[in-house]
């Protein structure tokens, strides 16, 4: 919708733990199929994040930000 709608040059798109294939998938459909030959894959991060649950124990949890550009 960004790219459509707000004329967007760039989109990143965030995921977290088990949403992470979810992200991918909303890539792959923007890449593949909705905006074919007019979006590509720019740059994909990985990285994780410590916090602290509400037992109070330490939990790392995975993240991705995939950019997407406007060719």
């Amino acid at each position: 919708m960004q790219f459509t709608t707000q004329g967007a040059k760039e989109v990143i798109i965030k995921g977290r733990g088990k949403f992470i294939a979810r992200c991918v998938d909303i890539a792959e459909v923007a890449t593949k199929r909705f905006l074919e030959n007019t979006v590509d894959v720019k740059d994909i991060k990985i990285d994780s994040e410590e916090f602290e649950n509400k037992e109070g124990k330490q939990i790392r949890v995975s993240t991705i930000e995939i950019t997407l550009t406007r060719r």
